[in-house]
């Protein structure tokens, strides 16, 4: 696949990039260039004399690109997942790496509006469970084996069992009663006849 981004840029930026890609362009505008610093996420971009602040940003969701070769069957060529971002040079660059809204209308305030908070974790629980499981995975015993789980208790038993679970009754069993007068006189037969006297 194809490495893909998108370019956003100011609407007078947006006129000089569409002379420049449909070949009217003067003499000026011929040269385009994008340079980013060592910390990979601020940069300039160059048209002509002019240069702009840009910010490499992520998005808030992975955007698939297509194109197609006859106007009927789509080929995707890449997943996008940022979005450079070229502003005015009067315009205050970002405070974050991640760029809150989508691309389109709807997912405006998309992080905020339209996916589940992250979860609150403790760093000293996912650090005691990261190396037990190093430990487990190395064949080793967990230190830590005090954990407890919502919703177990003990059965008779002395097993820990599932309180939203019925326990598995027991299979029951057959008595060897003989029948008194309504099998007199035929053979006996095993349950694993299959034999069908009905017909």
């Amino acid at each position: 696949m194809e490495e893909q981004f998108v370019l956003r840029v100011p609407p007078s930026v947006a006129e000089r990039l569409d002379r420049l890609l449909s070949e009217n362009a003067s003499s000026d505008d011929k040269s385009l260039d994008l340079s980013f610093e060592e910390d990979g996420r601020s940069g300039t971009f160059v048209i002509g004399n002019d240069r702009f602040p840009a910010s490499l940003l992520d998005l808030p969701t992975v955007v698939e690109s297509y194109k197609t070769y006859d106007d009927s069957v789509l080929i995707k060529t890449a997943d996008i997942g940022q979005m450079i971002m070229v502003r005015d040079p009067n315009d205050p660059g970002p405070d974050t790496v991640e760029y809150r809204h989508g691309l389109t209308p709807p997912m405006r305030d998309a992080r905020k509006r339209r996916f589940r908070r992250e979860p609150d974790l403790n760093p000293e629980l996912v650090q005691r469970v990261e190396q037990d499981l190093l430990n487990i995975s190395a064949g080793g015993p967990t230190d830590n084996m005090n954990i407890e789980v919502a919703g177990q208790q003990k059965n008779a038993d002395g097993n820990a069992g599932n309180t939203s679970k019925n326990p598995a009754p027991a299979p029951e069993l057959k008595t060897d009663i003989p029948e008194a007068a309504t099998n007199a006189g035929e053979p006996d037969r095993s349950d694993s006849d299959e034999s069908d006297d009905s017909i």
